[in-house]
C-alpha cells in the first residue's frame, strides 16, 4: 500500500499522497543540500551551466525559503528522487518547480509531487484570501518528460522564452557614452547612502516604472513594493549598485523613462562571471526615444568595467512587439529556450 508522511505548514497538514511503499516525504533541511545539488546536476543537459549552489542554498534553507514551501522525496534506500517547490510569488501568482531523478523511478515521484503542488498552492491562495491562484512552471524546451507530466496534470503551455547571452570584452567599457544616448535621455545609477543602501525614493521609482511599463505585457500582474524588494533581496547574486534609472528631459523637468535591474551571473564552467538583466522596463511616455538601448549599453559597459565576460537576459519569444530584435541588434544570441506552463487552482476550503 502507498505510504505518506505528513508535511505541515502553518498548522495545515499536507501529505504527498501516492508515493510507493517505503518512500518518504518531508520539508528539506541543510542536510539535504548536497543531494538536491546532485539531483539538479543530473537533470542538466550537456553544455548547461553548473548548478548555482549559492542560489539553491538561498532557496532551500536561506532567505529564499521564507516565501517557498518545499518537499523532498526519498526512496527506501534514502536516495533523493524528487524535490518540489511552491513559491508564493504574489497575490494570485505561484511559481512552481518539480525536479525528479533519472530512470523509471522518476515517474513514481513526479505525479505525487505535482499533486502536492496543487494542494500546497491552494492553501497559499487561501492564506492570501484569494479565490484561486495561477501556477507557473518553466521547463526547458527540451525537457519533454516534464512537459508530458505537466500536461497530464492539467497545465497548458502558454509561452516560450529565449535565454540570451552577449559576450563582453574590454572594448565595451566605452559603450555607455559612445555612442551617446539620444538628446534628453540620461542614465544614472540608483543613488546610495553612505551605508551602501539605496535611496528609498529611487527604489520606489524603479518599482513604479516597472509596474507601469509591464501593464500591457503578457500575463502582467501587480506585485506590491514589499514583495518586489524582498524577492530581489532573496537572491544571493543581487547587488544594489546594479540598478539603473533613465530620465527624460521634459517641459515639467526630468521624468523617469526607464529602469534596469541587473545582478551578478554565477560563474560558468570556466569559472568566469557575468552580469544578468533581471528587469528592463521602458515607460510608455519614453518609448521610441532610445531609452532601452541607452540602458542596455550602460549595463554592457558596467559589465566590462567589472571585468566580467557576458550579459544574460530572458525575453518573450512570442511577444508581438518583437522585443528580441533589439537584443539581436546589440549582439545578444539565444543559448536555449524555456517554456511557461500554467494551471489555475481554486483556493483550499477554509475551516
Amino acid at each position: 500500500m502507498p505510504q505518506t508522511r505528513p508535511v505541515t505548514y502553518l498548522g495545515a497538514p499536507l501529505d504527498v499522497t501516492g508515493l510507493p511503499e517505503g518512500w518518504t516525504a518531508r520539508a528539506p533541511d541543510e542536510g539535504d543540500l548536497p543531494d538536491v545539488v546532485a539531483l539538479l546536476a543530473a537533470d542538466r543537459s550537456p553544455g548547461d551551466k553548473p548548478v548555482d549552489v549559492p542560489g539553491v542554498t538561498a532557496n532551500l534553507v536561506g532567505m529564499g525559503s521564507w516565501t517557498r514551501r518545499q518537499v523532498v522525496v526519498r526512496d527506501p534506500g534514502r536516495r533523493l528522487t524528487g524535490w518540489a517547490v511552491v513559491h508564493d510569488r504574489a497575490a494570485g501568482r505561484t511559481s512552481v518547480e518539480v525536479v525528479v531523478g533519472p530512470g523509471d523511478d522518476a515517474e513514481r515521484a513526479a505525479r505525487p509531487l505535482l499533486a502536492w503542488v496543487d494542494a500546497t498552492a491552494a492553501m497559499v491562495a487561501a492564506l492570501r484570501h484569494q479565490p484561486r491562484t495561477q501556477l507557473d512552471a518553466n521547463p526547458p524546451a527540451q525537457d519533454v518528460r516534464l512537459q508530458a507530466w505537466l500536461a497530464e496534470a492539467g497545465y497548458t503551455q502558454v509561452r516560450r522564452w529565449l535565454q540570451m547571452r552577449r559576450s563582453v570584452t574590454p572594448a565595451d567599457r566605452t559603450l555607455a557614452t559612445d555612442p551617446a544616448p539620444r538628446p534628453g535621455v540620461h542614465v544614472r545609477r540608483v543613488r546610495e547612502h553612505p551605508s551602501g543602501l539605496p535611496v528609498a525614493a529611487d527604489v520606489q521609482t524603479v518599482h513604479q516604472v516597472l509596474e507601469e511599463s509591464f501593464v500591457d505585457h503578457f500575463n502582467s500582474y501587480r506585485e506590491s513594493f514589499g514583495e518586489f524588494v524582498e524577492r530581489l533581496r532573496e537572491d544571493p547574486w543581487h547587488r544594489w549598485d546594479h540598478w539603473w534609472i533613465a530620465t527624460l528631459d521634459t517641459e515639467d523637468g526630468p521624468q523617469p523613462g526607464g529602469v534596469l535591474i541587473s545582478s551578478v551571473s554565477p560563474p560558468d564552467a570556466a569559472g568566469r562571471y557575468g552580469s544578468y538583466i533581471d528587469y528592463i522596463g521602458v515607460h510608455r511616455r519614453a518609448r521610441g526615444r532610445g531609452v532601452a538601448k541607452a540602458l542596455l549599453r550602460t549595463v554592457i559597459a558596467d559589465t566590462a568595467e567589472r571585468e566580467r565576460h557576458w550579459v544574460g537576459l530572458e525575453v518573450d519569444a512570442d511577444s508581438p512587439t518583437g522585443a528580441d530584435g533589439l537584443y539581436l541588434s546589440l549582439g545578444w544570441q539565444t543559448e536555449h529556450v524555456t517554456q511557461s506552463w500554467h494551471r489555475d487552482v481554486p483556493a483550499a476550503p477554509v475551516g
